[in-house]
């Protein structure tokens, strides 16, 4: 129990090159996934498959408001960056958002969530959270600069370069900052493009902005699907 509130802090998460993931629909998806446990944890009477524990004590390691009936510890997966399609963010430091990215991610195909300095780990409670199960999913890899993104590398900046319209033909990467600041300077300019999204606010977040992005990117093959 107590490495399991180890695992609750990033340091602790670095340490150990493991995360814990809460909650029987999680637990699916990396079933789903073939993302083997390194441990099962399940409270007494839950009729869960695990290591029985009882639900006091499940309670008091676990990230949730409400408690948890099941937690795995899974080993991290970090991979290389890929194409045909890309998500890189940068500087992005919501957890929330991070995870939600990786849910987008999985929603329209792409083959890796790349992040750079900055941002959320992507296996933090939040994040895993947000990510609804995408965690298991979706490739997640860390670079430190816009030379190691596969394919022509379109920054996504508000009321600046062209209005992003029609799908990706080729391989590309979808470069999304955080709500506030946005993409610095030199990172734009080592962009192949930069692209904006008609909107009638001032800006959207950077999981809704990746969200609206991938699916004007993909719509003709997901229409086709």
């Amino acid at each position: 129990m107590k490495e399991l509130r180890r695992l609750a802090r990033r340091r602790g998460r670095e340490r150990s090159g493991a995360f814990v993931a809460e909650g029987e629909d999680l637990l699916a998806a990396a079933d789903a996934a073939g993302w083997p446990a390194l441990e099962r944890f399940v409270a007494v009477g839950s009729g869960l498959e695990g290591v029985e524990v009882e639900p006091d004590v499940l309670s008091k390691v676990s990230a949730l408001g409400s408690g948890t009936r099941a937690l795995a510890v899974y080993e991290e997966r970090w991979t290389a960056p890929a194409g045909p399609l890309c998500v890189y963010l940068h500087a992005v430091g919501d957890p929330g958002n991070v995870g939600a990215v990786l849910r987008s991610a999985l929603a329209f195909g792409a083959a890796c969530v790349a992040l750079g300095p900055g941002c959320a780990d992507p296996f933090g409670p939040r994040a895993v959270r947000a990510s609804m199960g995408a965690i298991f999913s979706v490739p997640v890899t860390r670079v430190e600069g816009p030379g190691d993104l596969p394919g022509e590398r379109i920054a996504l900046v508000p009321r600046a370069g062209d209005a992003l319209s029609g799908p990706a033909e080729s391989e590309v990467t979808l470069v999304v900052g955080a709500e506030r600041d946005g993409l610095p300077a030199e990172l734009v300019a080592a962009c192949d493009r930069t692209v904006h999204i008609p909107i009638a606010a001032e800006s959207l977040n950077a999981a809704m902005a990746a969200t609206v992005a991938l699916y004007e990117l993909t719509r003709n093959r997901m229409a086709a699907s």
